[in-house]
């Protein structure tokens, strides 16, 4: 077989062409939003990195969403004592990443929080029992877990059940009033002067992520079976050298 000599233009093309691949989006570009390497990494399957990043996504959105509400809805995070917005979405961030909830909700957890944040008579802070109470469903539903390892097994009905709760508390947020028939919590905003339709999105994208993980659940289950059947039928004999 004859060798092509590789040419120093050739070569060029190559290299521009490898790094090309290589390289990360630049500024003000998107693209994939990997993880960096870490050892615990070595305890997980490809799944259980799907549904880790799916969950750090979801919490990421949350966060947007909390950030959005607040800008909103200032009165809320006058609420906490705090002396700006910027702490109050730190403190709201910190109680979701302990999972201790706000001191007027302790003893409650996921939905029954949800419930009270929309509940026209609560008196505390609704933005953040609204996040809070979300996160909280959605890291309920995976085992109370942000990252997952290769011991966990998942629930493909609770996750696709947390994906109906955020479906619902969306919609809530946009029709609940309180006595006087206002909003609870103005979010999306469609007028003559603006319209925002940002928190829809947002809350479209974790509804997406929980719905698509729990139809993978759903699939890995099946093709457990499947595979043990294609076995048997098609009698395959395990190597013993």
């Amino acid at each position: 077989m004859t060798a092509w000599p590789i040419t120093a233009g050739v070569a060029a093309l190559l290299a521009a062409l490898l790094t090309g691949c290589m390289t990360s989006p630049g500024p003000g570009q998107r693209g994939p939003k990997g993880e960096e390497m870490s050892a615990d990494q070595l305890a997980q399957t490809d799944f259980n990195r799907t549904v880790t990043l799916e969950v750090r996504d979801n919490l990421a959105s949350l966060y947007s969403l909390l950030d959005k509400l607040y800008r909103r809805n200032p009165r809320e995070w006058r609420k906490s004592g705090v002396p700006d917005q910027a702490a109050a979405v730190n403190r709201v961030k910190h109680s979701i990443e302990v999972r201790v909830p706000p001191g007027d909700l302790a003893g409650l957890r996921d939905i029954q929080i949800l419930a009270v944040s929309l509940d026209p008579n609560y008196p505390g802070d609704r933005v953040g029992a609204f996040i809070y109470g979300l996160a909280d469903t959605i890291i309920a539903a995976h085992n109370g877990k942000t990252r997952l390892y290769a011991t966990d097994a998942l629930d493909g009905q609770r996750v696709y059940n947390a994906a109906r709760n955020v479906e619902a508390a969306a919609w809530l947020l946009a029709s609940r009033r309180n006595n006087q028939g206002e909003l609870l919590l103005l979010a999306n905003e469609m007028s003559q002067n603006a319209t925002n339709l940002s928190f829809e999105r947002e809350f479209g994208a974790i509804i997406g992520r929980l719905d698509l993980i729990a139809n993978l659940l759903g699939e890995n289950s099946r093709r457990i079976g499947i595979n043990y059947a294609q076995g048997l039928l098609l009698f395959n004999f395990l190597p013993v050298r």
